[in-house]
Order: C-alpha cells, then sequence, then structure tokens
C-alpha cells in the first residue's frame, strides 16, 4: 500500500493536490537495507515534523535559503504566477502553513529554510513576519524533509527534482544513493535518468527554465541529442539568440529539441596525418613515413635501383622485424 504523502496536510493554500508516490522496484542487502529503513522511517515520520510543535514568528531577514537548491530560475518569471498566488494568499488572509527552519549550522543566531520559499519570500516583501516550526535536524534529515514536502506539490517540475537529485548525490551522504532515493520517492533506474539528465549544460537548462509540462522521457529525449557531436554548441547558440529568449517559457524546450532535430549531424575532424622523414647518411635512398589513423605507409625514393633493392629487402624481413618489435615491446612493458 502507498504511503501518504506526509506534508499533504501542510500545503499553502491554492497548492496541488499530492502526486502518488512512485513505487520502488529495487532490492537493497545488508548495510544498504538497513540504511533505507532507516530513512523510510524518518520520511514516514516527517510528517510530524510541525505537528504538535509551537509556531513562531521569525524576522524573514535572519532566514538563509536551505543549502541544496531545488528550484530553477526560482526568483525569475518561471515562477511569478505560483508567487503571486501565494503572495496575495498572505496578504488576504495570512500565512496559513508555516515554513520548517533548522539553526543555522554555522552562523549563530540565525537560521536556513528547509521549506517554505515562496512563504518567505512573501513574508519579506510584505513586511510581515514568518511563521515557522524551528526544528534542530541533520542535513540528511534536511533534504529528506524537502524532498517529501516538494513531492507533495504539483508544481516542481522533473527537470527541478532531477537537479535537486543531483545535488543530493553529490554531497555523499552514502554510497548507494538512498538518501536521494528517499528524499525524491523514485526509483533507482528513474533516478539514473535523472543524474543524467542534470548534467546538462546549465546555462542552457536556465535559458529553458522549469518547463513544467515536460516530463522524464522528453527531458532525456534531450539529453541524448545533446550528446551527438556538435549539438550541445547549437543549442547553446540558439538559446543565447534573440528569438529565442522572445518565446514563451512553455515554448522554449520544444525549440531547442526541433531544432538539434532539424540539425545535421555534425562529423568529427579528423586529426591531420603526422609526416617524417628519414635518409641514410650516404643519401642514396630516401623514406616517407606517413601516420593518419590506423594507417601507417612508408614510400621509398632513390637514385638507381636501391629504392626497389631496399624495398625488397624490408618485404623479405617483416616477419623478422616484427618479432623483434614484439620482443622489444614485451620486455618495455615488463621492465616498467
Amino acid at each position: 500500500m502507498a504511503r501518504k504523502n506526509p506534508f499533504a496536510s501542510i500545503m499553502d493554500n491554492g497548492d496541488a493536490p499530492a502526486e502518488r508516490p512512485v513505487a520502488r522496484d529495487y532490492t537493497f542487502k545488508g548495510a544498504s537495507r538497513s540504511l533505507i529503513s532507516s530513512i523510510d522511517e524518518m520520511a514516514a515520520q516527517a510528517g510530524k515534523l510541525l505537528e504538535g510543535e509551537t509556531i513562531i514568528e521569525v524576522d524573514p531577514d535572519l532566514v538563509d535559503q536551505s543549502f541544496a537548491n531545488d528550484r530553477l530560475n526560482v526568483d525569475q518569471e518561471d515562477y511569478e504566477a505560483d508567487y503571486a498566488q501565494v503572495l496575495e494568499s498572505i496578504r488576504s488572509s495570512g500565512q496559513n502553513s508555516p515554513a520548517l527552519l533548522r539553526p543555522h549550522p554555522e552562523q549563530s543566531g540565525r537560521y536556513m529554510l528547509v521549506f517554505g520559499r515562496l512563504r518567505w519570500r512573501a513574508a519579506k516583501e510584505l513586511g510581515l513576519k514568518l511563521r515557522a516550526v524551528i526544528k534542530e535536524i541533520s542535513e540528511r534529515d534536511h533534504v529528506i524533509a524537502q524532498g517529501q514536502e516538494n513531492n507533495a506539490r504539483a508544481n516542481t517540475s522533473f527537470i527541478e527534482k532531477a537537479l535537486f537529485a543531483a545535488d543530493i548525490v553529490q554531497r555523499k551522504f552514502d554510497e548507494d544513493n538512498v538518501t536521494a532515493l528517499a528524499a525524491i520517492g523514485v526509483d533507482r533506474p528513474t533516478l539514473s535518468k535523472m543524474l543524467s539528465v542534470a548534467s546538462i549544460p546549465k546555462e542552457l537548462l536556465e535559458a529553458i527554465g522549469r518547463a513544467k509540462a515536460v516530463g522524464r522521457d522528453r527531458w532525456y529525449e534531450l539529453k541524448l541529442l545533446l550528446d551527438k557531436p556538435g549539438n550541445a554548441d547549437t543549442a547553446l547558440a540558439l538559446a543565447s539568440s534573440s528569438d529565442f529568449q522572445g518565446l514563451p517559457r512553455d515554448a522554449r524546450f520544444d525549440a531547442i529539441v526541433a531544432k538539434l532535430k532539424a540539425s545535421k549531424p555534425r562529423r568529427r575532424a579528423a586529426p591531420a596525418p603526422s609526416k617524417r622523414s628519414w635518409a641514410p647518411s650516404d643519401g642514396r635512398v630516401a623514406a616517407e613515413m606517413v601516420a593518419g589513423g590506423k594507417k601507417f605507409t612508408i614510400a621509398l625514393k632513390a637514385k638507381g635501383t636501391d629504392a626497389t633493392a631496399f624495398g625488397d629487402y624490408l618485404s623479405e624481413n617483416l616477419s623478422k622485424l616484427y618479432e623483434a618489435f614484439r620482443r622489444e615491446k614485451r620486455a618495455t612493458t615488463n621492465g616498467d
């Protein structure tokens, strides 16, 4: 039976209902199973983080944002509509749902936001105190609570969850990424695709924006397109153009994909062949060697018939020369 999202009861007015959690299709053994069991227990209790706790009012200027980034372009037009809704709700009826804070781990007298960023921003703009619960929690508890709260909202896009997952993984809370799995609420194959998509150049992601309507498969398709030679440069050039920046946010992802699909793959330029020459002290013969990729050629020139005679000699002794080469290579390798 799917576990009810623990933060479904603490959403701001106007937020979308919780999505159905994704069932895990992976198994754990040994230490991994022990760790995921403890994290599952913590996530199951996450809904009690605010229950029965005292809600206090905090000066929003004393609050710093979370160390883990879970939103893309949150202070730009991507979030204008969402923020306007939260702002108007707090302006008209006050802040109904508290934010969650923790004492700042490095600065005495300050706090770090676990979740409630739009509420915090609205309180700052309206000149109000931020209503919040303050809990002493670890960094791992922090990211799981932050991720679980995001999972209760329909307005967190796939790419934002992917970037949040990558942020958690890079912090190396564990070797098996179980903290990221618990925080994001996905299975291992989905997490793998998320981490792949999160490696798309940051400037391109910021140009596209949160792309709220674009899901996992389409983002992964874009990642595969960008992996083809020359496509990343093509996408970045388009993203920096004035025509692209004038597009509605919802149209930018499609514009990039359409451009890449219409572009012919650019082949990598072959490296220029290297050339060498050789001649003995008597100058009776000369050789030119050209190495290019997997091909090596020798051209002989000489006065009289020496070029032909020397070429015949080389041909007849190729087996001996090759064996001598192999012996010397083995000796060098063993010596190393």
